[in-house]
């Protein structure tokens, strides 16, 4: 079985380079984060699993080549890559208005489920945690970005002279691992400095800031060059 996984020396390389490309600030730790501090780890987990679920649809993707034909179609990455930095953009307008009104503040209330329940118009009418594992699954479903990365990413550590589908998928679901783990510890290490530490004043201004990182990111993802 081993043929199946890259040769020792590559699968050490990838471990190195994707923990550092795990631990980068992104739109998966501010979306995370927004969830950490505004409704709980609970929330950001399954935050955290939506984003794992649409790494792995984008890395299985490109082992399959199909990732192929959104890389070379200029239109269906322009279209993509508008549609994920609007929906970006529309999340970040949402922490900002939650920050300003205060709903944060209520994050361990009944309150906070009816608010995540009815605000999100592409899965309303589902509880707060299948919210939040949508956001992260549509954020890296409607980034073009993702799938180009795994498409120039993995293919740098897969040996020539063994099966290419088997390690293109056993390195994507490393990653996603690796992602997953990372986003779990950084969430629960938020949901800990912010139920001992910030206060409610304090919580709902990082969740304003995290708003506008996010608002960032989807104009930066819109702009974004094929």
């Amino acid at each position: 079985m081993t043929y199946l996984v890259p040769p020792a020396a590559q699968l050490l390389a990838f471990l190195v380079v994707a923990g550092l490309l795990t631990i980068t600030p992104g739109a998966d730790m501010a979306l995370v984060m927004r969830h950490a501090l505004g409704s709980g780890r609970r929330q950001a987990f399954c935050a955290s699993l939506g984003i794992g679920l649409g790494c792995l649809m984008w890395g299985t993707a490109s082992a399959l080549g199909v990732a192929v034909v959104l890389a070379q179609s200029a239109l269906a990455f322009t279209v993509l890559k508008y549609v994920g930095g609007a929906y970006l953009v529309y999340l970040g307008a949402q922490a900002l208005r939650s920050a300003i009104r205060g709903k944060s503040t209520t994050k361990r209330s009944k309150d906070t489920n009816k608010e995540y329940s009815s605000r999100s118009s592409i899965l309303r009418g589902y509880g707060p945690e299948w919210v939040a594992f949508g956001q992260g699954l549509f954020t890296n479903l409607l980034n073009p970005k993702v799938a180009v990365f795994y498409l120039t990413f993995l293919p740098q550590f897969v040996a020539p002279d063994r099966p290419v589908l088997p390690q293109s998928i056993f390195l994507a679901t490393t990653h996603v691992l690796m992602g997953l783990a990372w986003l779990t510890l950084y969430a629960r290490f938020l949901d800990r400095m912010a139920a001992v530490l910030l206060s409610n004043r304090i919580r709902r201004r990082i969740e304003a800031v995290t708003g506008a990182v996010l608002m960032a990111l989807g104009v930066r993802l819109a702009l974004a060059k094929h």
